[in-house]
């Protein structure tokens, strides 16, 4: 046991005797802190600090922030004894290892599991299993699931439905008259720019959704540039009209309608923090909060096709329909497969979709949050990040590579 125990020390602190990258840029001295409402998400001096204190900063939520509690049963998360030597090459460069990645990359959190066993955990920037991370666009996928789970249950008909349907109150936007499939799949055709420069429609949205709430935001957007349906256009206000639709159909917020039937179904060991706007609509976009391995819990339902692993019911926690026509790319139709939706990734029910026949997808959230799931191989990795820019080309680049390291070390890319 004590033996154990120190191997668990060991694997999660291994990273705190060698200093992370861009220590000083992101608060060390000051002891990492949160920043205000007009600085968390921009500021990086404050990032580590904001993205793993959302309740602690002031104005962002719209008083208590939506709870969703923790299972009473959690999914054991055991630990391996000893981590595995895993290998990964890019650029020239072969034979990278874990400490190398955590060396080059602003990763806050990394956890990798194979058949629901911990294979590594590491913290840096002073984090730990404690805290809670942002999601950012990760979030995206808990509500598709949202979705999937109200589709199963009736309370959403067809998703050929309008979204006006079951949210009336965006009778006469254009996302009113958009099908909840073509939310989902983000191709709505409403012109919307999202670059994270402060200048775009995203700010502007933001902005708006600050002032007022959600569908007063969504009136601001008036310009369809291509008929639904016919391409993927990355919105985040897309997301934020299935949670409109999801409180319509099933008369409760997200976070309530998902706290039995994903967060504690899936054995959550802590409880979520959601944020929401000023009438308490949560942010399906983004502003999910969760532990490390929580996420991980999340990834392994996933990756084992919507059931708990050690359910002895075995009970369907997301339809598993629904959750392979969100995440297998031979089921989308052309414009939203890789190498169409973007130059590599296929995009499905807000899930990335990765290239290559084999069924991998990814959760993925600015500033370098993801989750990568292999189903085949009942593998997951997590990744809680606090990258210097919103969309970090080089180190998804290197997450990639990783991540196809850690596949290779169980079976073949």
């Amino acid at each position: 046991m004590r033996k154990r125990l120190l191997t668990l020390l060991l694997a999660i602190y291994a990273g705190s005797l060698a200093a992370a990258p861009d220590e000083g840029n992101l608060g060390k001295a000051q002891g990492y802190p949160v920043g205000s409402a007009s600085t968390w998400f921009y500021d990086e001096s404050v990032r580590v600090g904001s993205f793993t204190a959302q309740g602690d900063i002031p104005g962002i939520f719209s008083g208590k922030a939506n709870v969703l509690a923790a299972s009473d049963i959690p999914m054991a998360l055991p630990l391996r004894n000893g981590e595995p030597s895993f290998r990964w090459s890019m650029d020239q460069k072969k034979d990278l290892t874990v400490d190398d990645y955590l060396a080059r990359q602003r990763v806050m959190g990394l956890l990798i599991v194979k058949d629901g066993v911990i294979q590594v955990e590491r913290y840096q920037y002073d984090r730990g299993p404690a805290n809670r991370f942002l999601s950012n666009s990760m979030a995206k996928t808990i509500t598709s699931m949202a979705i999937g789970i109200a589709l199963q249950e009736g309370k959403i008909h067809s998703l050929d439905d309008h979204a006006e349907r079951y949210a009336p109150q965006l009778a006469g936007t254009l996302y009113g008259g958009t099908t909840i499939r073509n939310l989902l799949r983000m191709s709505s055709g409403v012109r919307f720019t999202e670059n994270y420069d402060g200048k775009d429609d995203r700010k502007r949205y933001d902005d708006a959704l600050t002032r007022t709430d959600i569908v007063s935001a969504a009136k601001l957007l008036t310009e369809r540039e291509a008929p639904q349906g016919t391409r993927f256009s990355y919105s985040s206000p897309e997301t934020d009209m299935l949670g409109v639709v999801l409180q319509g159909a099933t008369g409760m917020s997200l976070s309530d309608y998902l706290t039995p039937r994903l967060w504690q179904a899936i054995g959550a060991e802590t409880s979520a923090l959601w944020r929401a706007d000023r009438t308490g609509m949560v942010r399906a976009s983004g502003s999910f909060n969760a532990t490390l391995r929580d996420y991980a819990r999340l990834g392994i339902v996933l990756a084992n096709d919507g059931v708990r692993p050690d359910d002895p019911q075995q009970k369907q926690i997301i339809p598993r329909e629904y959750l392979l026509e969100a995440t297998d790319w031979h089921r989308v139709p052309e414009a939203f497969q890789p190498g169409k939706a973007t130059s590599s990734y296929g995009y499905g029910y807000q899930v990335w979709l990765s290239p290559g026949e084999k069924r991998r997808f990814a959760l993925v959230g600015v500033y370098g949050q993801m989750i990568f799931v292999d189903p085949e191989l009942r593998l997951v990795m997590v990744q809680t990040s606090a990258a210097a820019e919103a969309k970090p080309a080089m180190m998804f680049k290197e997450a990639n590579a990783l991540w196809r390291g850690v596949v290779q070390e169980y079976g073949s890319w």
